[in-house]
């Protein structure tokens, strides 16, 4: 199997002093973002820090409420699609059901959301453009 991209999403308090750390100090690369969000390259990987000025548990992304703190990985679109397929057929509770976010838009991915038996938020998404992960 070939090593895909990890994928993090972490809550912070102050989004505008996260992000100078991320892209200045730390020198990662600053992809898509929001007022919300920030998405950054880090060392390969993809680095979310999610705006929460509160014990929040979820923040809107593209019409779902994702889970904050969430974690996951970026698999190919072959292997996103059976996983989704496996996890339907096993009736696992989905947060966010198989679903393609930003359709037509810059970094258009498949994802879903699913919680582990210790109540972490997973993700787990694909894009059939891998150019998209860290696409502005």
């Amino acid at each position: 199997m070939q090593v895909q991209p990890f994928h993090l999403a972490i809550p912070v308090q102050n989004l505008e002093k996260c992000r100078t750390f991320y892209r200045d100090i730390l020198n990662c690369e600053e992809g898509r973002s929001t007022e919300q969000w920030v998405d950054f390259n880090f060392f390969g990987h993809q680095l979310v820090i999610e705006y929460q000025p509160t014990e929040a548990v979820t923040n809107p992304v593209d019409g779902h409420d994702v889970p904050v703190p969430h974690f996951g990985v970026v698999l190919t679109w072959e292997d996103w699609h059976s996983l989704a397929d496996r996890l339907k057929t096993a009736n696992t509770k989905f947060e966010i059901a198989p679903c393609i976010r930003f359709k037509g838009k810059v970094g258009e991915q498949a994802t879903m959301f699913f919680k582990d038996p210790e109540n972490n938020a997973l993700e787990f998404k694909a894009f059939q453009d891998m150019n998209q992960l860290f696409a502005k």
